[in-house]
């Protein structure tokens, strides 16, 4: 196999086939590399929208379950209300007979 320097000393087609084989990998390389930001800048924007739409989702999870705690606790006390009510129903049929 030939050196760089015996095809440069030489000179003809051999050196030529070497430039232009390196400017054209040199350019495939510059076509790569920005593809490649290109997708990369669109899957981080296809992944941050996703991130927003499931914090969104999470966050009607979140009110979801604060409402139905809250509804809970009313319930708790209304159940505690109607207890008492009962009650004073029945000493106050037990307090006729």
């Amino acid at each position: 196999m030939k050196t760089l320097k015996q095809l440069y000393e030489r000179g003809g087609a051999g050196m030529d086939t070497i430039i232009s084989s390196l400017i054209a990998a040199a350019v495939t390389l510059v076509v790569c590399v920005l593809n490649n930001r290109a997708e990369v800048s669109k899957t981080r924007a296809l992944i941050e929208y996703r991130l927003m739409e499931l914090e969104k989702k999470v966050d009607k999870h979140n009110n979801l379950i604060e409402r139905t705690y809250r509804l809970e606790e009313q319930a708790a006390v209304i159940e505690e209300k109607i207890k008492v009510a009962n009650h004073r129903i029945d000493d106050l049929e037990g307090g006729k007979g």
